[in-house]
């Protein structure tokens, strides 16, 4: 049986006993009904893990011992920062998981001329923090230690002026091929519009901030297809998925 492993939010050092926050307490006492004497994996975010063992369990709360300190890492050396377009339904949700199980390190969601979700005060807060905890999921299931930072809502002016980045692309399928020029870059920004795709003006906006246009191939792709393949790709290229 495969062994839990839960994000908690507060700072973990060894043998200390952590009552754990009500979400991950539910889902091991209700959901995976672990009970005392039961192993599972803690994680705070800041780098390694910890193997704890469960003392405690009732109604609203685990009690966990932890145990040392494991200097486990699988993030990959590509600091990859996603600016996408926000998509409507469940597309976004889509992305975010898959995208941090890709290895990126933050994600920005952003408006832009044909973005046809509108999202503002408490309920951008709440997106943004549902989307956070998607982020959190997809670390716990994929075994990353570090998750990725969902950013605020910004618009796309200003991630262009406030995004630094070794190399800088922006989508669509009306550019060039990725060809590989110079040496391999650690840190990467990849922008994508929305369904309708960025108009002239946006692409020429990034160009013109030192964005490099691409195209992933002949194919048009989805807006909730398109993110995925160039995280793929550029991991494989740079990062750590083509590494043996």
């Amino acid at each position: 049986m495969r062994i839990a492993r839960i994000y908690t939010t507060q700072r973990l050092r060894s043998n200390a006993v952590v009552v754990l926050e009500p979400e991950p307490s539910r889902h091991l006492a209700r959901v995976l009904r672990l009970v005392v004497g039961d192993s599972l994996t803690l994680f705070d975010g800041s780098g390694g893990e910890y193997l704890s063992s469960i003392t405690a369990v009732d109604k609203k709360k685990v009690q966990v011992l932890t145990g040392a300190h494991l200097q486990r890492e699988c993030e990959s050396p590509l600091d990859i920062h996603l600016g996408i377009a926000l998509s409507r339904g469940e597309r976004m949700d889509w992305i975010v998981q898959k995208a941090t199980e890709l290895g990126i390190s933050a994600l920005t969601p952003l408006s832009t001329k044909h973005t046809g979700v509108k999202l503002v005060g408490d309920r951008a807060d709440k997106k943004i923090h549902h989307w956070q905890q998607i982020a959190i999921s997809a670390c716990e299931q994929c075994g990353r230690n570090r998750t990725p930072t969902i950013h605020s809502l910004h618009g796309l002016d200003s991630w262009l002026d406030a995004t630094v980045a070794e190399r800088k692309f922006v989508l669509h399928h009306r550019a060039d091929n990725l060809t590989e020029q110079g040496q391999s870059p650690s840190s990467i920004a990849l922008l994508i519009g929305p369904e309708g795709g960025l108009d002239e003006g946006e692409i020429a906006a990034a160009e013109q901030a030192g964005y490099s246009s691409l195209t992933l191939g002949p194919r048009v792709l989805r807006t909730e297809t398109a993110p995925l393949a160039a995280i793929a790709i550029l991991q494989d290229r740079w990062g750590d998925m083509g590494s043996a």
